[in-house]
């Protein structure tokens, strides 16, 4: 995946976090979907001026340039949230009076239930090698069905299909 939602360097890159980097990807596929809808509008738009033989009007450039405004202000937004919520995740990723976030021993409950499922996963995915360990373990974790609500299903299958 090409990544050009926002502009960084590859040190700002490698300075991102896991859940940043989460983000980053989240807001890029987000985009993706958007520009692709935006083109396939643009296409039928084409094909309903060629079915009445008035493809070469103006009218064909003029919605072309309503569709690109429409899509590039979603796409504003989405690069606005993004940025919003990687400088929060900065500013607030450190930890509060507890000590430093970490699961399980002091879970962020500011993250978005995705990142969380990253973050749950990427524990689990250190704690061993052993695939029917890590599997028991997760299973036994009673933090992480409240913690990860939905997820916790998608992250039990998850570890459930390394055990074959």
């Amino acid at each position: 995946m090409v990544i050009d939602i926002i502009d960084l360097n590859d040190e700002a890159y490698a300075n991102l976090s896991d859940v940043q980097f989460a983000m980053v990807r989240e807001a890029q596929a987000r985009k993706n979907e958007i520009l692709a809808a935006a083109a396939e509008k643009k296409q039928k738009n084409l094909i309903k001026m060629l079915s009445r033989n008035v493809a070469r009007s103006s009218v064909l450039d003029d919605l072309a340039l309503e569709i690109n405004a429409d899509a590039e202000r979603e796409v504003d937004v989405v690069r606005e949230d993004l940025l919003y919520r990687i400088a929060y995740e900065e500013n607030f990723s450190g930890g509060n009076e507890q000590g430093p976030y970490r699961y399980p021993e002091n879970p962020n409950y500011n993250l978005g239930y995705p990142q969380r499922f990253l973050v749950v996963r990427e524990y689990y995915m250190r704690v061993t090698s052993n695939p029917k360990a890590r599997l028991e373990a997760f299973g036994m974790d009673s933090l992480a069905k409240t913690y990860l609500g939905e997820y916790y299903t998608t992250l039990y299958n998850l570890l459930a299909s390394y055990v074959t």
